[in-house]
Formats: structure tokens, C-alpha cells, sequence
């Protein structure tokens, strides 16, 4: 028997922030200053990976890639939720809804993975640097972007269709800014014992595995770096890890207070908080990240604005 989709409604109202008038100018602004700051930094990254060709190495490929998703990752949330903070307004259709729940799951989970692979990358680079050429090929490094990309798709189609099943009653209020999974699950008026299931498994799966594999590379990249005789080179080995070590701390400890938050505290507007913080921060600091600990990135988009100065006069 194929699933129907039994919803009595046609849209859901996103509570999101505080419903105060006064703050609501406030609210607007801040965000409005962190989309463009997300999007403007990563672009800026994404321009000086590809206008630099000492920068068309598989680390910096990874990077690109992930500046890319950072970008994808808060246009599927913030534009919305600026536009029904103008229009005074915190309703989403139902397929509106949907739609941006499944592209959030798809971005979230594919920077999930990409930082999994750049802590291969990372591995590799230090404890195996003889080879580091030969395994990370471009068409290995292709390979792993691409198969980043179908895992993702394939589970946001996996957990949207569950969702589609689902029947909803009326008056439903999502406490986030956004439609998220978990929350649409837990206003379904229907059963949703194989939507739990299915979202612990992967949860558990497709969390628990790139975080096992990143802890697991960082482990053998400490003991590499412990084994260096020179404090020279122990700190030359670090410093290639230490800004992907910082992105990664800041995505799963911010994910992890989303859940604490969430099945534990049950605190509605700490819980939004730390959603703002893996959704619209960790993607806004990412550049800086990057950029300010990173004197190949640094050079690279003073050549960027070096070449367009020079262009500006003679055109």
C-alpha cells in the first residue's frame, strides 16, 4: 500500500523569535547583516580557490565546496524568515515547508560529510605526506564530493517522503525559525513510529559515523604530530589541521546543544539560539575562520583585489 498524505492544512505558523513589535526592526537587521556577511565571506573564499592556481590543491577544493554549502545552507533558512519578518507574517505553506525542510536536511548533512572528508584530507596530509599526492588524486577527490552529494540527497528524499505521509491537524506551531524535521515529526497527528525510527537510525548512522571518522583521523594525526622530534615541525603539522579543527568543534558542539536543548531541557528559546548558532553563525564565521588563520587564502585574495584595482583605472 503505497503512503498518502492525509494533511488538513495547507501552511504552519513558524514562531521563531520573540513576537515583540520593537524588537522586530532589531531582529531583521541582525539577520539580515549576518545572511550578507555569510554569503559575501564564502563567496569571497569560493573566488579566491578558483582565481588562484596555487590554490587548486584537494585541501582548498574541499573548502571551496564547503563555502558553497555554507552559502546553500542559510538561503534555505534566513531569506524566509526575513521576508516574514517585513511582511509581519509567520506563516509557511505546507509544500514551502516541506521543500525547505528537505534542501536543510540535504545542506546540513552534506557539510556533515565534508568535514568528515576534509579530516581524511587533513590525515592523510600529515601522516601519510609521501602519498598524499597519489591518494588525493583530483578525480579521488571528485569521487568523494560526489558521493558526499548522493548520500545527502538520498536521505533528505528518505526523511521528506516519510514526512509525506503524515497527517497534520490544525493550528500547527513549529517553536523554530525554520521547518524543522524533528518539530514536523512531533506535530504529526498521525503515528510517526517509523518516522522515530528511521530518524534515530540515520541519525545515529549518518552523525555518528563522520563524527567516528573524524575523531578517528584526528587521533592518528596526534600521535604523527607527537612522534615529531621538532617543535618547529610539530607546530608547522598543526597549524594545516587548526582551522578545520575549529570548524568542526563549532558545528557538533552547536549540534549537540540543539539536541540537549531539545530532548532534555525542553527550552524553547534556548533551543532557537542554538539553532542560529549551527545554522547562521557556524556558516558566517567559517571564512573568517579560514581566511584570518590561513596565509595561502590571505595572499590569494590580496592578489584577488590587487587584480581588480588594477583593473578598475584601465577599464
Amino acid at each position: 500500500m503505497e503512503p498518502r498524505n492525509n494533511t488538513h492544512i495547507s501552511e504552519f505558523l513558524l514562531l521563531g523569535f520573540s513576537e515583540d513589535p520593537e524588537l522586530q526592526p532589531l531582529i531583521f537587521d541582525l539577520f539580515l547583516s549576518m545572511y550578507l556577511i555569510t554569503v559575501l565571506g564564502n563567496l569571497l573564499i569560493i573566488l579566491a580557490i578558483t582565481s588562484d592556481s596555487h590554490l587548486h590543491t584537494p585541501m582548498y577544493f574541499f573548502i571551496g565546496n564547503l563555502s558553497f554549502v555554507d552559502i546553500c545552507l542559510t538561503s534555505t533558512t534566513i531569506p524566509k524568515m526575513l521576508l516574514n519578518n517585513q511582511m509581519q507574517s509567520k506563516v509557511i505553506t505546507y509544500e514551502g515547508c516541506v521543500t525547505q525542510m528537505y534542501f536543510f536536511v540535504l545542506f546540513a548533512g552534506l557539510e556533515d560529510f565534508l568535514l568528515t572528508v576534509m579530516a581524511y584530507d587533513r590525515f592523510v596530509a600529515i601522516c601519510q605526506p609521501l602519498h598524499y599526492i597519489v591518494i588525493m588524486n583530483p578525480q579521488f577527490c571528485g569521487l568523494l564530493v560526489l558521493l558526499c552529494w548522493i548520500i545527502s540527497v538520498l536521505h533528505s528524499l528518505l526523511e521528506s517522503l516519510l514526512v509525506l505521509r503524515l497527517s497534520f491537524c490544525t493550528n500547527v506551531e513549529i517553536t523554530q525559525f525554520f521547518c524543522e524535521l524533528n518539530q514536523l515529526i512531533q506535530h504529526a497527528c498521525s503515528d510517526t513510529f517509523i518516522n522515530d525510527v528511521v530518524l534515530c537510525f540515520l541519525a545515529m548512522l549518518l552523525g555518528g559515523g563522520p563524527l567516528g571518522g573524524i575523531i578517528c583521523s584526528y587521533s592518528r594525526i596526534v600521535s604523527s604530530i607527537h612522534a615529531i622530534s621538532s617543535t618547529q615541525g610539530k607546530y608547522k603539522a598543526f597549524s594545516t589541521c587548526a582551522s578545520h579543527l575549529t570548524v568542526v568543534s563549532l558545528f557538533y558542539f552547536t549540534i549537540i546543544g540543539v539536541y540537549v536543548n531539545s530532548t532534555v531541557m525542553h527550552n524553547v528559546h534556548s533551543g532557537t539560539v542554538a539553532s542560529v548558532l549551527y545554522t547562521v553563525v557556524t556558516p558566517m564565521l567559517n571564512p573568517f575562520i579560514y581566511s584570518l588563520r590561513n596565509k595561502d587564502i590571505k595572499e590569494a585574495l590580496r592578489r584577488l583585489f590587487r587584480r581588480e584595482l588594477i583593473k578598475g583605472p584601465l577599464s
